[in-house]
Order: structure tokens, then sequence, then C-alpha cells
């Protein structure tokens, strides 16, 4: 079955992006209790790229593949789950790139670099870490899992957060989020 990426943001309203969201079926990894564990050999980077073996995953459908069956634990392990085992993923910095935002109808949608899309909200906050120097923001996506903005999405969301005052928050879905390290989000 060939894979139709979904639309740009730039052309979808806030319901759109919500029905592309649900649309999207994952397995349910959750649910799966593998008794065979061990080590996947895989690394992804922090700019997002996927490795095996110390050789780049060049398919962009094997990515979104893996990308479907991971999650990370309450340790802050990251494993590729299956029914049948589970294999430990090496993470440098986020399982996901947030590569682009849209503000639509009171939200807030983030296109990943696996084009998957995220709607900000109570259930996926934006947090910011770092300090005021060098402050990076990172979207929880799902289990455990989490996006951390590029460059450009950061400024996109700069720009929104200054669009509407000078406190450097953003709200999404009734949750309000601080852009700045050290700051309490407030649902």
């Amino acid at each position: 079955m060939p894979y139709t990426p979904p639309p740009e943001l730039a052309d979808l309203s806030l319901v759109q992006i919500a029905e592309q969201v649900a649309q999207r079926k994952l397995p349910p990894v959750e649910q799966w209790d593998p008794q065979n564990s061990g080590d996947s050999m895989m690394r992804i980077a922090a700019d997002g790229t996927w490795f095996h073996n110390g050789g780049e995953i060049t398919r962009p459908a094997m990515v979104r593949a893996f990308a479907s069956l991971l999650m990370r634990d309450e340790s802050g392990t990251y494993w590729l789950v299956t029914p049948f085992q589970k294999l430990s993923i090496e993470v440098d910095d986020a399982a996901f790139i947030a590569i682009d935002v849209a503000e639509r109808d009171g939200g807030l949608g983030f296109r990943l670099n696996t084009d998957e899309l995220v709607v900000a909200g109570p259930d996926n906050p934006l947090i910011a870490r770092g300090d005021t120097d060098t402050p990076s923001l990172y979207l929880l996506v799902r289990r455990g899992c989490e996006a951390k903005l590029n460059r450009s999405t950061y400024q996109q969301l700069a720009d929104i957060a200054l669009a509407s005052g000078d406190d450097w928050t953003v709200e999404s879905q009734g949750a309000q989020f601080s852009l700045l390290p050290n700051q309490i989000d407030r649902p």
C-alpha cells in the first residue's frame, strides 16, 4: 500500500489536523508484554536520523514503521516493542523532531519528522528545558516519547507567543505553556 503523507499544516484547520491524528492507527504496544528482550543495535541521533549497526536507515517507510513501535519506560529506557520481543534503542536527545507548527482555532498543530501530526494540549504538553541562554522546547508525543522542536519550529512558536503578548507563553486546547525554562506550565 503506497504511503500518502498528510497535507501541509498551512492548508489544515485544527479540526482537520485532529482528524488526521485520529486516523493514524498505531500498534497497541502498551498492551503487549513480550518475554524476549534484547538490543536493537539502533540509535536515533539528536537530529532525528535513525541508525542500525552504525549505518543510516535511509528509507522513510522503515523509520515510520519503527517509530510506531517506539515507547519509553518509566526509567527512561527506549524500546521497540512487538508482541514477541522488546528491543532497547539508544536515543541521543528526543525520539522525534517537530519540523513545523500551525496555530489554528485555539490549538497548535505540529508536524514531526515522521510525517505524524500532534496537537499540543493537556495530553501532549510543551516542555521548556535548558536555561534562558540555551532553551530547548519539547512536545510530548506518546508513550513517554518526545519531539524536540527544531530551530525553525521554535522560531515559529516564539513568533506565535510574541504576537499575543510578551510573556513568552502559548495556549493550545485550553492549556498554557511557557516557552521559557523553569517556568510552571499551567493546565
